[in-house]
């Protein structure tokens, strides 16, 4: 593969942000979402996100966006970032970081069109070439990482519309999956997609693994900002239409917000969201275009979607165990088990949540319940 140069690399990056705390719950609420937990490392989800951003060191600015009920504690969270990296780093987040405040959710098609043209805005005569991250995503090493996304910048500098495919190590059932196709580069890591699938029943899930033709999708996305618009026009052209408000912007409205900027009001924002299709961009996009192709990731990767999940990452509290093995405790207060194992433990918020490791898939139906009894 030819040498890829930082100028080649990422210009911009947009983390998404939003969520209303629903898998994780007592540990995440709407007001407090996934990506706020902390777990034993001292950082929350969206902090390393931000870490693993500016790690990146791209050219133009990092974007968070969310909804405005909770920026201000993304702010507070940027701002403890201080004692966490470099000066440099710092520096960077300082100048470069916007929250952007969305009028409303419209899931994530319209969040990424939104940053499309902020970004040009910022930067009018400059190519851009932007990586879509989530907020609460767990990947390691970071320089594993670094590389696949230079990887897949190169490509989208070529015009493709670049995702990032997780090796299966399960036959999960949580996950879409890519369906690979021919081979792109040297290496035989970057792929055209042949076919998106959606989350498979058990049987069909130990199918795809059994093939080794099948990849998680990920979630994340690299593509040039141009060739993404394009495509909205293409695919969405009443999206397309509803943001040429934001065309004729010569400059962003922002207000500083202890040390971080805020991008809050602003009528030609308001405007494009007004009358705007609520669609992920995977429908809207990235399951048409002919441009699709995946960089099969040398990180590892977890989306931290449930507790059997999280209990598989962090350690945890120790609690005081007797005659009991196998727990996963996260607790404001001292929790005691006695006789029992294989639980999850969840103290948080003035809430308690005891689950049998295992049980994740009912959460949704656990919060339902609760939402009827007014318990959140």
């Amino acid at each position: 593969m030819p040498n890829i140069s930082n100028t080649e690399t990422i210009t911009d990056i947009v983390i998404l942000a939003g969520g209303f705390g629903e898998r994780l719950w007592p540990a995440s609420t709407a007001l407090c979402p996934k990506q706020f937990i902390t777990l034993s490392d001292g950082l929350s989800f969206l902090q390393t996100s931000i870490i693993r951003a500016v790690l990146l060191e791209p050219s133009g600015k990092i974007l968070i966006v969310t909804r405005p009920e909770i920026a201000e504690t993304i702010e507070s969270q940027v701002s403890m970032l201080r004692e966490k990296v470099t000066e440099k780093e710092y520096d960077k987040i300082r100048k470069d970081l916007y929250i952007v405040c969305e009028p409303c959710s419209r899931h994530t098609c319209a969040p990424i069109l939104l940053s499309c043209k902020i970004a040009e805005i910022f930067a009018p005569s400059e190519e851009h070439r932007i990586l879509v991250l989530a907020s609460d995503h767990v990947i390691s090493p970071a320089k594993n990482f670094v590389e696949d996304a230079r990887k897949a910048a190169f490509h989208a500098k070529k015009g493709k519309f670049v995702l990032f495919a997780i090796p299966p190590l399960s036959p999960s059932t949580e996950f879409g999956y890519i369906k690979e196709g021919n081979s792109i580069d040297a290496s035989g890591s970057v792929f055209e997609i042949d076919s998106f699938r959606e989350k498979p029943d058990s049987k069909t899930a130990m199918e795809y693994l059994e093939t080794g033709k099948y990849t998680w999708n990920s979630g994340m996305f690299l593509f040039d900002s141009k060739v993404f618009q394009e495509e909205i026009e293409k695919y969405e052209k009443e999206m397309a239409f509803q943001f040429k408000s934001l065309d004729g912007e010569k400059s962003v409205p922002y207000s500083e917000y202890g040390q971080v900027k805020i991008i809050r009001e602003w009528n030609a924002m308001d405007c494009a969201y007004k009358n705007c299709k609520s669609i992920a961009v995977d429908k809207a996009v990235a399951e048409r275009t002919t441009q699709a192709a995946a960089v099969r990731a040398s990180f590892s990767w977890n989306d931290a979607g449930s507790w059997d999940a999280i209990s598989s990452l962090d350690s945890g509290d120790e609690g005081i165990c007797v005659d009991a093995g196998g727990n996963y405790i996260l607790s404001d207060l001292p929790v005691s088990i006695c006789g029992a194992s294989n639980l999850v433990v969840v103290c948080k918020n003035g809430k308690i949540l005891v689950m049998k490791k295992g049980s994740s898939e009912n959460m949704r139906k656990l919060v339902e319940l609760n939402k009827t009894k007014d318990v959140l």
